[in-house]
């Protein structure tokens, strides 16, 4: 008897965890063409910035669905504090191999969250030109945070900024907010 062999295709394959590692020099390599072909469409920093977090937006709404698949079993997060530990913990490991360092609340501003690494894996292999001194490629993780959030139904803009390592400032719509204290009121 001859033994046939089916070729199994990638929806045969299971959405377990696997092997979730990518090499370092592959991402590095990746990540700088990301990079290139957008500074390739812009004119300005800012511009650029927006085109990473346009990029990372629709890497966050793919990672949602498989880390709500593969970590959570299909539930999704209703509260706010349990969505930005999500990502604070699960998608960034995921993403990063570590957590993010901090997760802080704005004193002044309810609507205000930080997240805070010291070392950003996106920003460590980008050398800025001069007339770029600016330009904070971290906004393609932002991009990643804000399309996770807006996914979910937490209608947030995110922003990066150089403070304390790098900080992704979310800043979330009233209507979540009034959500969250009517959830807390059960």
């Amino acid at each position: 008897m001859s033994s046939l062999k089916l070729k199994t295709t990638i929806l045969d394959r299971s959405i377990s965890k696997g092997k979730n590692e990518v090499s370092l020099n592959g991402f590095a390599l990746l990540f700088s063409e990301i990079v290139q072909y957008c500074q390739n469409r812009v004119s300005t920093v800012p511009e650029l910035q927006a085109k990473l977090s346009e990029f990372g937006q629709q890497v966050g709404i793919r990672m949602l669905d498989l880390l709500i698949v593969r970590e959570k079993n299909g539930k999704r997060e209703i509260k706010l504090l349990q969505i930005l530990i999500f990502i604070k913990s699960t998608v960034w490991k995921s993403l990063f191999g570590k957590e993010a360092d901090k997760l802080e609340h704005a004193n002044d501003d309810d609507h205000t969250y930080y997240l805070i690494e010291k070392e950003s894996l996106v920003n460590r292999f980008i050398s800025v030109p001069k007339d770029k001194g600016n330009l904070n490629c971290a906004a393609f993780s932002a991009g990643i945070i804000e399309g996770i959030l807006n996914t979910s139904n937490f209608p947030a803009k995110v922003t990066v900024h150089w403070h304390k390592g790098t900080t992704y400032m979310i800043k979330f719509d009233e209507s979540v907010i009034v959500r969250d204290k009517q959830l807390e009121g059960r």
